[in-house]
């Protein structure tokens, strides 16, 4: 008794090989569509940690939580509001924008704030020269900033320096629109602070 297998033709291969890359492709929109969802919550449960933090006590934004909120950043001019979380670690940085704990705090040295180009950094695209934005403390303090340069560094070559005046550095990786994420290069802007009007 003979067994008949399937003819495999041009035509059955090529529907396989689509049928391939249409879960493929879905798989990676998914992945996609995941991130930026997953970022876009994790703000809300922020929010909500950053109303019940005070001066002294950072609420935790859920109960597994290792970092909770430092500071609120809103770029007005480009309609941004970000909680800013404490340690720029890959685990904060999933959820945020986050500052680096060896930068000072907010109008006390040299802050340093870190995030993502694809979610919570992906204005800084946008952000030019003389746009202003504001960093507000847990003790309601409000530190305003104006943009004063963008520069592109290798950080294999060239550390950013926390020392020094009073003053903002966004940091992010770059280009925007790499394919592989997390190359050497990183867009720095930094912003100058400004008197109240």
């Amino acid at each position: 008794m003979s067994v008949s297998r399937p003819v495999v033709t041009p035509r059955r291969l090529a529907l396989a090989a689509a049928i391939g890359l249409a879960l493929a492709g879905g798989y990676q929109v998914a992945s996609a569509g995941w991130i930026h969802a997953k970022a876009q919550f994790a703000q809300v449960l922020l929010e909500g940690a950053w109303a019940r933090s005070d001066g002294d006590r950072v609420a935790r934004p859920w109960p597994w939580a290792d970092t909770g909120p430092v500071a609120r950043l809103t770029v007005p001019a480009l309609g941004i509001d970000r909680i800013v979380l404490a340690g720029a670690s890959g685990e904060s940085l999933a959820f945020g924008p986050a500052k680096l704990a060896a930068s000072a705090p907010p109008g006390q040295g040299h802050t340093v704030l870190a995030g993502h180009r694809d979610t919570h950094f992906a204005f800084l695209r946008r952000l030019a020269p003389d746009h202003r934005m504001t960093l507000e403390r847990r003790d309601g303090e409000r530190v305003s900033y104006r943009v004063a340069s963008r520069r592109v560094v290798d950080s294999r070559d060239q550390a950013l320096a926390l020392a020094g005046p009073n003053r903002l550095s966004l940091v992010t990786c770059y280009p925007f629109d790499a394919v592989n994420p997390g190359g050497p290069m990183r867009l720095v802007i930094t912003a100058e602070p400004v008197s109240a009007p």
